[in-house]
């Protein structure tokens, strides 16, 4: 039954992809969407603009989308309504999503607890509407409590943070002391960054010359910045390479870049998405007995380790949040990240 009066809310401005063409981006009004017995009906506070936004918005995507689609899945908001088999929630709830909107319980990844690796798992924005609107139908199983203290324009951040987290935690051999080298100063490669530097490690970020403001901002999380070649910082120590890198780039030739820098027995963690054939010799891969790991999502336990960085202040996102745009100035807010001059954008709903 329904919890709030919503009844004006018949409708909501939304962001939409319409077509696989570029641009095929606009404000539509859709209607308020229908909750089943386990979902809950969220009110959005606020919703991070995410690279996969901007690369369906150029069509430069490489995953199936199912069009007509809102995009949006970083988000965080307020329960206003319960299905009828939803317990442990109430109205007014925080809360921010995951992003695995739809998952086949029965698939052995599920019930592993890997749902993020369900082959067929569809996420907001690409394979259901996401939250770039209004109101935003959620699966209860997905949502995750936001303690009192921690704003939700910081709060709706969490997703990213949690793939920089299964980057490096989960995904890399990363130890206290070891140096590693981040490649592609975007939002990911930032919050795996600063990441390492919370699990103790020595971080250098990689960037070219157009990436020099958002270099700098991942200074404030005690990162050295680097343009261009990486070599020299990789092999200060002993001549052999850096520990680790995170290639957080999605073009081929930062793999290539990762393979050239790590030491012998090292390991590179892959999160970067790229279409682009490789195109060079893996050779150096088996000679230097390197481990290559992909990285993929996040799953509920890693969400939970995530919020509470948030909380305690230990992580925080404040440094790459460019601005917060009302939804009806999204086309600014994508741009402004298109053209690196932010590297967060945020928008609230109206």
């Amino acid at each position: 039954m329904s919890t709030v009066n919503i009844s004006s809310h018949s409708t909501s401005t939304a962001v939409v992809n319409f077509a696989p063409e570029k641009g095929s981006v606009e404000l539509r009004e859709i209607p308020l969407p229908e909750i089943g017995a386990t979902d809950v009906l969220l009110e959005v506070a606020n919703v991070g603009v995410c690279g996969s936004d901007l690369h369906q918005w150029t069509a430069d995507h490489s995953w199936p989308v199912n069009y007509p689609v809102v995009l949006g899945h970083e988000f965080g908001g307020r329960i206003v309504d319960l299905g009828s088999d939803v317990v442990g929630w109430k109205p007014g709830d925080r809360v921010v999503s995951e992003t695995a909107a739809i998952i086949d319980p029965q698939n052995p990844m599920t019930r592993r607890g890997l749902y993020n690796l369900d082959p067929t798992r569809k996420g907001f924005g690409y394979g259901v509407n996401g939250a770039m609107t209004k109101y935003v139908r959620v699966p209860a199983r997905i949502l995750h409590a936001v303690p009192e203290g921690l704003p939700l324009e910081h709060a709706c951040l969490t997703e990213p943070c949690c793939v920089a987290y299964n980057a490096v935690v989960k995904n890399a051999r990363i130890e206290p002391g070891d140096r590693v080298v981040v490649l592609g100063p975007g939002t990911i490669g930032i919050l795996c960054a600063a990441m390492a530097r919370l699990c103790g490690a020595e971080v250098a970020l990689v960037g070219l010359e157009s990436d020099r403001n958002r270099l700098k901002i991942a200074e404030a999380y005690g990162c050295e910045s680097i343009i261009g070649d990486a070599t020299a910082w990789a092999r200060e120590r002993d001549g052999l390479g850096c520990d680790g890198v995170i290639d957080a780039a999605g073009a081929s030739i930062t793999l290539k870049i990762a393979l050239e820098i790590v030491r012998p027995a090292g390991w590179i963690s892959k999160v970067g998405w790229g279409p682009q054939p490789l195109g060079f010799n893996l050779d150096p891969l088996v000679q230097k007995n390197i481990t290559l790991q992909g990285s993929f999502s996040h799953h509920w336990t890693i969400w939970e380790r995530v919020i509470a960085l948030l909380a305690s202040g230990r992580l925080d996102v404040r440094p790459i949040i460019g601005g917060i745009w009302p939804i009806t100035q999204w086309q600014e807010a994508f741009e402004k990240m298109h053209h690196g001059e932010v590297v967060k954008s945020v928008l609230t709903p109206v």
